[in-house]
């Protein structure tokens, strides 16, 4: 597999995202290296390219600028048991400034006693804020935890209540 990143930059972080010819694969935790991308699509071929990754990029810093709620991008997942990928297909449909807890996740896959596992496919989402599995919280609402941190989901929600 062949992966093409580039580097979106906002305030004092960095994020990688990473994309195949058919759509976007990854996006990154604030500030991390190339590693994060061979630790979910282990062995892929990085190749660097900016211009690849424009059109997810200027789409990312609408979104962190609190001009866009949606996405227009098409992705390419090419990771995961099929419960995980049900599991980011339903995050897709968590409107911006909406919250789920892992239970409601759970039975809106079909699989109401997995709690767990579909906590852990909300932790291996490859594509961070674009499948925004920060939009899933704990069933007593506090807000549980993130691949990209604690602090960047609690972010995100706040930017998401605008």
């Amino acid at each position: 597999m062949k992966l093409y990143y580039g580097k979106l930059s906002w305030n004092s972080s960095t994020y990688i995202v990473a994309s195949t010819k058919k759509g976007l694969a990854f996006v990154g935790s604030p500030n991390q290296s190339l590693k994060e991308i061979d630790d979910i699509y282990h062995g892929a071929d990085i190749i660097h390219d900016e211009k690849a990754n424009s059109g997810v990029i200027k789409e990312l810093k609408e979104y962190l600028s609190g001009k866009r709620t949606t996405f227009d991008i098409s992705l390419d997942v090419q990771i995961g048991t099929p419960l995980q990928k049900s599991v980011w297909q339903q995050l897709r449909s968590v409107a911006c400034g909406s919250t789920i807890n892992y239970s409601e996740l759970a039975e809106k896959v079909g699989h109401p006693t997995a709690i767990r596992a579909v906590a852990s496919a909300v932790a291996r989402n490859p594509i961070l804020m674009i499948v925004p599995c920060h939009r899933v919280l704990r069933k007593d609402g506090s807000i549980g935890q993130y691949r990209g941190g604690v602090e960047i989901k609690r972010e995100l929600l706040a930017l998401e209540e605008q």
